[in-house]
Protein backbone atom coordinates (compact mmCIF):
# COMPACT_ATOMS: atom_id res chain seq x y z
CA UNK A 1 0.00 0.00 0.00
CA UNK A 2 2.85 2.37 0.83
CA UNK A 3 4.42 1.92 -2.62
CA UNK A 4 1.04 2.39 -4.30
CA UNK A 5 0.39 5.63 -2.38
CA UNK A 6 3.88 7.05 -3.02
CA UNK A 7 3.72 6.18 -6.74
CA UNK A 8 0.22 7.65 -7.05
CA UNK A 9 0.84 10.86 -5.10
CA UNK A 10 4.59 11.34 -5.69
CA UNK A 11 5.12 12.07 -2.00
CA UNK A 12 8.78 12.46 -1.00
CA UNK A 13 8.31 9.93 1.82
CA UNK A 14 9.63 6.35 1.78
CA UNK A 15 6.88 3.77 1.16
CA UNK A 16 7.89 1.89 4.31
CA UNK A 17 7.08 4.95 6.42
CA UNK A 18 3.70 5.28 4.70
CA UNK A 19 3.10 1.58 5.43
CA UNK A 20 3.95 2.05 9.10
CA UNK A 21 1.62 5.03 9.33
CA UNK A 22 -1.16 3.00 7.70
CA UNK A 23 -0.55 0.14 10.15
CA UNK A 24 -0.66 2.59 13.05
CA UNK A 25 -3.91 4.07 11.75
CA UNK A 26 -5.47 0.63 11.31
CA UNK A 27 -4.42 -0.42 14.81
CA UNK A 28 -5.63 2.85 16.29
CA UNK A 29 -9.02 2.56 14.57
CA UNK A 30 -9.16 -1.13 15.61
CA UNK A 31 -9.58 -2.25 12.00
CA UNK A 32 -6.68 -4.62 12.70
CA UNK A 33 -6.43 -6.35 16.07
CA UNK A 34 -3.03 -6.49 17.79
CA UNK A 35 -3.34 -10.26 18.07
CA UNK A 36 -3.39 -10.53 14.28
CA UNK A 37 0.15 -9.12 13.97
CA UNK A 38 1.66 -10.02 17.35
CA UNK A 39 3.39 -13.24 16.24
CA UNK A 40 4.87 -11.72 13.06
CA UNK A 41 5.97 -8.57 14.87
CA UNK A 42 7.64 -10.63 17.58
CA UNK A 43 9.48 -12.64 14.94
CA UNK A 44 10.75 -9.49 13.20
CA UNK A 45 11.80 -7.84 16.44
CA UNK A 46 13.77 -10.98 17.29
CA UNK A 47 15.84 -10.51 14.12
CA UNK A 48 16.05 -6.72 14.24
CA UNK A 49 19.80 -6.69 14.83
CA UNK A 50 20.29 -8.31 11.42
CA UNK A 51 18.78 -5.23 9.81
CA UNK A 52 21.69 -3.13 11.09
CA UNK A 53 24.42 -5.28 9.51
CA UNK A 54 24.26 -3.53 6.09
CA UNK A 55 24.78 -0.13 7.68
CA UNK A 56 27.77 -1.42 9.65
CA UNK A 57 29.30 -2.86 6.47
CA UNK A 58 28.82 0.54 4.85
CA UNK A 59 30.86 2.17 7.62
CA UNK A 60 33.66 -0.38 7.12
CA UNK A 61 33.70 0.10 3.32
CA UNK A 62 33.64 3.91 3.51
CA UNK A 63 36.28 4.98 6.06
CA UNK A 64 35.71 8.66 5.18
CA UNK A 65 32.64 8.38 7.40
CA UNK A 66 35.09 8.42 10.27
CA UNK A 67 36.42 11.87 9.27
CA UNK A 68 35.27 15.08 10.96
CA UNK A 69 31.97 15.01 9.05
CA UNK A 70 31.68 11.36 9.93
CA UNK A 71 31.98 12.25 13.60
CA UNK A 72 28.84 14.39 13.37
CA UNK A 73 27.13 11.61 11.46
CA UNK A 74 28.00 9.10 14.17
CA UNK A 75 26.81 11.47 16.91
CA UNK A 76 23.55 12.02 15.02
CA UNK A 77 23.00 8.29 14.54
CA UNK A 78 23.79 7.61 18.20
CA UNK A 79 21.44 10.37 19.41
CA UNK A 80 18.62 9.25 17.12
CA UNK A 81 19.09 5.65 18.28
CA UNK A 82 18.84 6.68 21.94
CA UNK A 83 15.76 8.78 21.16
CA UNK A 84 14.18 5.87 19.28
CA UNK A 85 14.82 3.47 22.15
CA UNK A 86 13.40 5.99 24.63
CA UNK A 87 10.26 6.66 22.56
CA UNK A 88 9.76 2.92 21.97
CA UNK A 89 9.89 2.37 25.72
CA UNK A 90 7.31 5.07 26.33
CA UNK A 91 4.94 3.73 23.66
CA UNK A 92 5.42 0.14 24.84
CA UNK A 93 4.57 1.16 28.39
CA UNK A 94 1.43 2.97 27.26
CA UNK A 95 0.33 0.00 25.15
CA UNK A 96 0.97 -2.39 28.03
CA UNK A 97 -1.03 -0.21 30.42
CA UNK A 98 -3.86 0.00 27.91
CA UNK A 99 -3.89 -3.78 27.40
CA UNK A 100 -3.90 -4.30 31.18
CA UNK A 101 -6.85 -1.94 31.49
CA UNK A 102 -8.77 -3.76 28.77
CA UNK A 103 -7.99 -7.08 30.47
CA UNK A 104 -9.40 -5.82 33.77
CA UNK A 105 -12.58 -4.61 32.06
CA UNK A 106 -13.09 -7.98 30.36
CA UNK A 107 -12.57 -9.88 33.60
CA UNK A 108 -15.38 -7.92 35.21
CA UNK A 109 -13.38 -6.06 37.82
CA UNK A 110 -14.69 -2.55 37.31
CA UNK A 111 -13.39 0.24 39.48
CA UNK A 112 -15.62 3.13 40.42
CA UNK A 113 -12.76 5.64 40.29
CA UNK A 114 -9.93 5.54 37.78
Amino acid sequence: MGVFIVNGTHLPIPPSIIGLLLLFLCLRQKWIKVGMIREGAGFLIGFMTLFFIPSMIGVVEYPELLSSKGFFLIVTVFASTILTIYMTGIFSKKIEEKEKGEGEEKSGSHHLYR
